[in-house]
């Protein structure tokens, strides 16, 4: 299942996109957003797997939210003007859409969302096998050995990985990083953190420790599972 959201400054826009979507059961639209500025408040609370998105909003283009997005889901930019086409393969989008849609050409776009989903899952299983992880830093990318890492903290839009006392910005979530590590070797102990098994020295009623005697809280929903690092 594919989850989805649609941001259009036109009310018809959205209706055709959900009219096709009928045909695709395995696409889930969980947000509708009538501008790039309440798209980013809902992003900010949400995550989705694919973004139907128009270019000319008021206030904030859709080329624009893509540029301000740190984490950015597959994209189908959905545009009655086809001069934006070359930046928005710039940006990566998975496919460029005219307006009026068709139902055909749709679903050629859904095709390649499939596609590059399923690829991205592959990814995902080599990296749990792996013993690094490649991970995007200042627009490029970066490769850290599993067991130099200690810390990753949630930052935002981005992920503070910690390696003893010297952090990294990555441009990342913490769900997402936390999907591509072995469960044997990382574990979620708070919404915001996600410790290095190895590197846990001490565990008390709501707070653990790690090498270099950095203290943690432990969150509720966590605590549990964090309880049993340890023994």
């Amino acid at each position: 299942m594919l989850t989805a959201l649609i941001i259009d400054d036109e009310p018809l826009a959205h209706e055709v996109i959900l009219h096709h979507l009928m045909a695709h059961p395995d696409v889930e639209v969980v947000g509708r957003c009538y501008n790039a500025t309440e798209a980013l408040s809902w992003l900010a609370n949400h995550q989705v797997d694919l973004m139907f998105l128009d270019i000319n909003m008021p206030a904030l283009s859709g080329i624009e939210l893509l540029k301000v997005l740190a984490n950015r889901p597959q994209v189908l930019i959905v545009s009655a003007y086809q001069e934006y086409a070359l930046q928005g393969f710039e940006l990566d989008v998975t496919d460029y859409l005219l307006k009026p849609v068709s139902a055909e050409r749709l679903s050629m776009a859904l095709d390649k969302v499939r596609l590059r989903a399923s690829t991205q899952l592959s990814d995902v299983t080599e990296s749990r096998q792996s013993k690094s992880i490649v991970l995007k830093v200042d627009g490029g990318k970066r490769k850290w050995l599993l067991s130099d890492i200690s810390l990753l903290e949630a930052y935002g839009n981005y992920v503070k990985l910690w390696q003893g006392d010297n952090m990294t910005l990555i441009s990342s979530s913490l769900k997402q990083i936390k999907a591509s590590l072995p469960d044997t070797q990382f574990t979620q102990v708070h919404k915001s953190y996600v410790v290095n098994n190895s590197k846990v020295t001490a565990i008390n009623t709501d707070t653990l420790t790690l090498e270099g005697g950095r203290v943690l809280k432990m969150g509720k929903l966590f605590r549990q599972r964090a309880q049993q690092l340890l023994v």
